[in-house]
């Protein structure tokens, strides 16, 4: 579908890669992986067309649609999030006046025997059977199914984009590309901003709707559900696996493995050759074998070795001072936007030297506290009281976004630092992975990961006693979120982590605030305690509703041994993949009744033609999918009646 060719990037001169080709097959599914800043989001803007590369081609079939989601949107908060998600019809609004124009002519025009009104209708019949082969005579509906599947209710259409978090605009942003259902869906860090509960439903749509799909991701476990193909940028070239990206990391071993073994033969063989040239350079008798010796080393080529990347990213949050014990206190805090409100009755303490976590769905109103707490937001209600002597470090979804493309690494952190600190700053950036050239480079060319790191570079230098991170570990990769969780772990301060990553919060927070509903719930303990409590075994069961006495919370005094707790949270896991099973399974059957009904009516419609009612076949091909139809009916309804009756 879309073949690449010798392609080659060049930034200042140094390649990036080079000799890249491959090709992207009809329901691929490729995860695009390396380390920060191999060029795994440069190579998905090649792909989009909106870059191009310094050689080679990459050739796109002019029917095939390309859908891109890149790591940082950008919505016009003018519109509302049913204006926004329109901008996804464009494309056949297009068509229609395009379909419309053409059948003027035809009526217009009386040439009826020419090649070129044959041609016409050709191309008519053919874009009016995709204008209704991709829903355009009712839109507007699959519009409002798809924003209601996504979590929006009727009331959210009318509202205006920039009242939402940044995980509610990436839906808007997933809703628009499903609804284009482009031939082709190209993700960059499609998780990053997102909750649980819309990674999962992320993952069903990729598997159960897309077409082809490339993905650059850090999540390992989203990898492995969606992806079958693993194309790795290493040293400047590309390595194309068939397999998920677990398997991929055993394969990558191995071959690393087999390129040390060759390549220390091949050293070997080196030194042994050398030897002979030195030995005998000066004997005319073996002249002639000193010649061929030096020709073989010449023409030899060299095996690489994969690079592994050994670089250590040291981070250490130093504590300014001592604040007050208390350095935030919530009363009756209440937050709405008009008639919206966002959470109230707020009653919260956070202790010195406490590390606590904000959890819950996206736009629960973790970042608006958070906001309110920073003096962003002054227009709540209620009392909210800093302790004294709070300083404060704050780490934004966004803040990777708001450096200032046009300074480089160097300058960036040169601007911010002060006093002796003035005097390290090459090490510092050392330290973060920026050593050498690296601190030269521009912000602008810098991958997602390294301007997270960057920013973060920033925060240390800030003289702080109160950390807040708000989604700190997007765009890290797996090491790096390590490094920093360790970092955090060490700091004597108090911390506010706002993040949906269980792993990185395990073992991190003390006390868990739970978002959801207009509430704020507090519950001590770490986030698998949290998590033990409510009966479940992952964030996103949060916001279903629980109907059973099982699926409710355990009261904190409520005796309870821990093999059991262990059989009931396994039970959980169980009961949890059964109904991801079904749920696909639906999504699957409701995909199938969608096509076989658009192809019934492109059936029908050709029947309706003189020449159509007097083809047989049409007739036998619209039985055929009538019978189809009524089958996946059958099974949807049973299927549903299955997951109805195991949720109850």
């Amino acid at each position: 579908m879309i073949s690449v060719e010798n392609l080659k990037v060049e930034f200042n001169a140094t390649p990036l890669f080079e000799d890249v080709s491959y090709v992207i097959n009809k329901k691929d599914r490729i995860a695009l992986v390396g380390k920060n800043g191999a060029g795994k989001s440069t190579m998905l803007k090649i792909l989009a067309g909106l870059q191009q590369p310094t050689e080679g081609t990459v050739s796109v079939p002019r029917e095939c649609t390309i859908g891109y989601l890149p790591q940082v949107m950008k919505l016009a908060d003018s519109r509302t999030v049913m204006e926004e998600a329109e901008q996804a019809f464009g494309h056949i609004r297009e068509m229609q006046a395009d379909i419309e124009r053409m059948n003027q002519e035809l009526a217009d025009r009386t040439d009826y025997e020419s090649e070129d009104y044959r041609k016409l209708i050709e191309r008519f019949t053919h874009e009016n059977d995709r204008f209704l082969m991709m829903g355009g005579t009712n839109y507007q509906a699959e519009l409002e199914r798809t924003l209601m599947g996504l979590g929006f209710t009727r009331q959210d259409f009318n509202r205006p984009t920039s009242e939402f978090s940044g995980g509610w605009r990436m839906r808007i942003e997933l809703a628009k590309l499903l609804l284009q259902r482009p031939d082709v869906l190209l993700l960059d860090e499609p998780t990053n901003h997102l909750d649980i509960e819309s990674i999962q439903w992320l993952e069903q749509f990729l598997a159960t709707r897309a077409n082809a799909v490339v993905l650059v991701s850090h999540d390992r476990a989203f990898l492995n559900n969606v992806t079958t193909r693993t194309i790795e940028i290493s040293c400047g070239h590309i390595y194309d696996y068939k397999v998920k990206y677990d398997e991929f990391v055993k394969l990558r071993q191995e071959r690393r493995e087999q390129q040390l073994r060759a390549y220390e033969n091949q050293q070997k063989q080196i030194e042994d050759t050398e030897a002979f040239i030195e030995r005998f350079r000066y004997k005319a008798t073996k002249a002639v074998q000193v010649q061929s010796r030096i020709k073989q080393l010449e023409k030899l080529e060299r095996v690489e070795v994969d690079e592994e990347d050994t670089s250590a990213l040291r981070l250490k949050f130093t504590c300014s001072s001592r604040s007050g014990n208390y350095p935030v206190i919530c009363e009756d805090v209440r937050k709405a936007y008009g008639e919206h409100v966002v959470f109230h009755d707020v009653n919260l303490t956070i202790n010195r030297g406490e590390k606590v976590a904000f959890v819950g769905k996206n736009g629960e109103g973790k970042s608006t506290l958070v906001k309110c707490i920073m003096g962003e937001i002054s227009d709540y209600t209620g009392r909210l009281t800093l302790g004294h002597n709070v300083q404060i470090g704050y780490f934004a979804q966004n803040q990777a976004q708001l450096l200032d493309e046009n300074l480089t690494v160097f300058d960036t952190i040169d601007r911010v630092a002060v006093g002796d600190i003035r005097l390290k700053i090459r090490d510092i950036l050392g330290a973060f992975m920026f050593g050498g050239e690296a601190s030269e480079k521009k912000v602008k060319v810098l991958s997602g990961g390294e301007r997270t790191r960057l920013a973060m570079i920033k925060l240390l230098l800030e003289p702080v006693n109160f950390l807040i991170l708000d989604e700190p570990t997007n765009h890290l990769d797996m090491r790096s979120k390590d490094i920093l969780k360790e970092a955090i772990a060490g700091f004597e301060g108090t911390v506010i982590v706002v993040s949906h990553d269980r792993d990185f919060l395990d073992g991190l927070v003390t006390k868990v605030y739970e978002f959801g509903g207009g509430l704020v719930k507090e519950h001590l303990g770490g986030i698998y305690d949290f998590l033990q409590k409510k009966q479940i075994d992952s964030l996103n069961e949060l916001q279903k509703p629980s109907s059973s006495p099982s699926a409710t919370s355990v009261p904190d005094n409520a005796p309870k041994e821990a093999s059991a707790a262990r059989l009931s949270y396994e039970e959980q896991k169980e009961r949890n993949k059964r109904l991801k099973r079904l749920e696909r399974r639906i999504a699957d059957c409701e995909a199938e009744i969608n096509q076989t009904e658009a192809a019934i009516a492109i059936v029908e419609q050709k029947l309706a033609t003189p020449e159509g009612a007097s083809d047989m076949s049409l007739y036998d091909q619209h039985r055929k999918l009538k019978e189809q139809l009524d089958r996946v009916m059958d099974e949807w309804e049973a299927t549903s009646l299955e997951l109805e009756a195991e949720t109850r």
